[in-house]
């Protein structure tokens, strides 16, 4: 008797468990882990895809909170100041959030912003890499570099937008080094 009630908890436990991973999704990413493939679409109505642009070079999938708020423009400013340096290391940027797209025009116009910024009304990307914020309809400050084999570089998953732009720079410089190698 105790041995089935064991195995019925075991199995129950280990069901509870299969259930609460599909609810609440995967566990986190982690550097090393294939990045999840997606296709969005811009504040101009364009198609973006993860496969299309880790074959020319990698890729720096940011995730934020709110369209032009503080830290959301502080962090899209300083991307958009140092993109010379980031397309010379080959990376090519993209910004997502659940603003719609004509929220992220007005924001890429006001701010001149060279890289395009995904509409995740649903959150789904957000969904598949993690980043939404709790229970909301909003994402948190998390930044995924993912290299052209499609494989999570670095995380940095921080509401501070400098300290993304900090780990960034070590990141590339990181991975120039192993490709200088």
């Amino acid at each position: 008797m105790k041995t089935t009630r064991n195995i019925f908890c075991c199995l129950l436990a280990a069901a509870l468990s299969t259930a609460s991973l599909s609810l609440w999704g995967a566990t986190p990413l982690k550097a090393g882990d294939d990045a999840p493939h997606f296709t969005g679409h811009d504040q101009d109505g364009n198609r973006w895809s993860l496969d299309d642009h880790i074959r020319k070079g990698a890729v720096l999938l940011y995730f934020y909170p709110k369209d032009d708020t503080a830290g959301c423009s502080a962090e899209a400013c300083g991307l958009r100041d140092n993109m010379f340096e980031l397309k010379q290391s080959g990376l090519h940027v993209v910004g997502v959030s659940f603003d719609g797209k004509d929220s992220h025009k007005k924001f890429v116009f006001k701010y001149n912003l060279d890289f395009p910024l995904l509409a995740d009304t649903r959150g789904a990307i957000a969904d598949a890499y993690g980043a939404r914020m709790g229970d909301k309809k909003m994402d948190r400050r998390v930044s995924f570099l993912i290299g052209m084999d499609g494989k999570i570089i670095h995380i940095t998953d921080s509401p501070d937008p400098g300290v993304h732009m900090k780990e960034l720079a070590t990141a590339l410089a990181q991975m120039r080094g192993k490709a200088a190698r």
